[in-house]
């Protein structure tokens, strides 16, 4: 199923004038730790399948999904026989919808959702995926537009219940809470902003208007993570962009991030990506240079 893995980076190639690539996989083959810019959705239609993201191990049963964001480094483990749809979204498509930045980083290490709990948004995804297929597989007249719209309805449902808007406290349900829930999409996209400013608890609190000890917990039953965690991991995502310019150094990059010390950058950076930023660069953005082999300088001619 991987066309080009040159060290632990797989290059996606799309078909033309589409943005996402659907494998009807069969194989029993299992796929070593790699990593690609596209977003990847697994769903097993016959027997089981394995992946390991940030070292956890999930083993999905027919109808569970697994969305594993882009740059996460995977790997991938196939029983003797079975079949799943993985579906290889390029993030051009995501990038596209509104809001959907706000939350983003809820995808992070992966999100899975699992067939026994059998819930309404559950089905309604697989549902989804069941017909993305059909539309890929037959390519009816616009089934580029049609996979691209059930693909939107896809992640529409995935941040209105799968990334902490509603499962993370169920008091969110309360109708006198759910007109909290624009602000606090305003809140998370100012910080998404303004990540490599000193962003201080007093400051967000007085932008959101309320006391600090009353947004605190709000944000917390919104994001399911502490303002300070979901500002650390903006930071880090900032950083990632920063780190693929050879030119600059990691301290600037710690500096230019919002960070205070190269010490608490790489502390937190090894946190979140499991490696330290020098480790991340040289085993992200060094495929780079042999994807793209730099032209040899002319020789110069005999006198």
């Amino acid at each position: 199923m991987i066309e080009k893995l040159t060290g632990t980076r797989e290059t996606v190639f799309h078909l033309e004038n589409l943005q996402v690539r659907l494998h009807i996989n069969r194989e029993y083959e299992d796929y070593p730790m790699h990593w690609h810019t596209d977003t990847e959705i697994i769903m097993p239609v016959e027997n089981t399948y394995s992946a390991v993201v940030n070292k956890e191990k999930y083993i999905l049963n027919p109808g569970d999904i697994i969305i594993i964001p882009s740059g996460e480094i995977h790997e991938l483990y196939a029983p003797p026989t079975g079949r799943r749809f993985i579906l290889q979204c390029d993030n051009s498509l995501l990038n596209g919808l509104n809001g959907i930045d706000s939350i983003s980083s809820g995808f992070y290490p992966c999100i899975c959702i699992k067939s026994e709990d059998s819930t309404s948004y559950q089905k309604q995804l697989v549902d989804i995926m069941n017909k993305v297929a059909e539309e890929y597989i037959n390519r009816p007249p616009l089934y580029e537009a049609s996979i691209n719209a059930l693909l939107t309805s896809f992640f529409v449902i995935v941040g209105r219940n799968c990334i902490n808007l509603d499962r993370q406290n169920k008091n969110l349900i309360k109708k006198k809470q759910h007109q909290y829930i624009d602000k606090f999409l305003h809140i998370c996209q100012y910080i998404n902003d303004h990540c490599t400013e000193n962003l201080t608890i007093d400051k967000l609190a007085t932008l959101a208007g309320f006391s600090k000890y009353h947004f605190s917990r709000l944000f917390y039953n919104f994001s399911g993570v502490t303002y300070y965690d979901y500002l650390i991991k903006r930071r880090i995502l900032f950083a990632e962009s920063l780190l693929a310019d050879p030119n600059l150094s990691v301290v600037e990059i710690a500096m230019r991030s919002g960070f205070n010390s190269l010490s608490t950058f790489n502390r937190n950076f090894r946190t979140i990506k499991n490696c330290t930023p020098t480790e991340y660069r040289s085993m992200h953005c060094s495929m780079q240079n042999l994807e793209f082999p730099q032209a040899e300088s002319p020789k110069k001619s005999a006198l």
